[in-house]
């Protein structure tokens, strides 16, 4: 019997090894694999406006182009202050996209009058599961935490290094990636997904 394939939105290893552990621990044996398997499917864009959207648009594209379940998601920081920005705009919002250095440094700078009680923001991620039938399904995952003044710690990516999780004397570029992974919004949303595919694709 082979075994049921699924496809992860997405071409970094880690994000692949984090869902399959997570698929493993639940006993679900799927081979899953990420987009790099199917290299002449086009990026998806994302012009949804909410994180759900964005998870949907890239779970459908990649299900209806290759005839199987695909998974996807989105993420990004969102900070009380501005109002839940940069939020489906983090990775874009210093303009070129995936500039993680210029993201932040810009983050910093609009944030450098606020005073330590009213840092909060949280990082959100939507991850969505399409079928090649239509079917969709989306969960969400939050880390709360509040903003420190400057960078620390080497780990991670993106905002990481200032974003303190709730609980934490550690920004997240300080956690080992396990560490991250038990409590980061991805980890939450992709453990949330564990019954939706159990449900749909057993």
């Amino acid at each position: 019997m082979t075994r049921q394939r699924l496809i992860l939105a997405t071409r970094n290893a880690g994000k692949i090894t984090e869902l399959h552990a997570i698929l493993a621990d639940a006993g679900l044996d799927l081979d899953l694999v990420g987009a790099d398997a199917y290299p002449e499917i086009p990026d998806v864009k994302e012009t949804g406006v909410t994180f759900a959207e964005n998870a949907l648009l890239k779970a459908h594209a990649l299900a209806q182009a290759t005839g199987l379940p695909a998974v996807a998601d989105d993420s990004g920081l969102c900070v009380d202050v501005l109002g839940g920005a940069p939020g489906i705009f983090s990775a874009r919002w210093a303009g070129a996209h995936g500039d993680d250095k210029a993201n932040l440094n810009l983050l910093l700078a609009q944030l450098s009058d606020i005073a330590d009680p009213h840092r909060g923001a949280h990082f959100a991620c939507a991850a969505a599961l399409a079928l090649p039938d239509g079917t969709e399904r989306v969960v969400e995952g939050r880390m709360e935490g509040t903003l420190r003044h400057t960078p620390v710690g080497t780990n991670g990516f993106g905002y990481d290094p200032i974003l303190q999780p709730e609980g934490h004397d550690v920004t997240c570029a300080e956690l080992t990636p396990s560490e991250k992974n038990a409590i980061s919004h991805r980890g939450k949303a992709f453990r949330a997904l564990v019954p939706v595919v159990r449900e749909l694709l057993g």
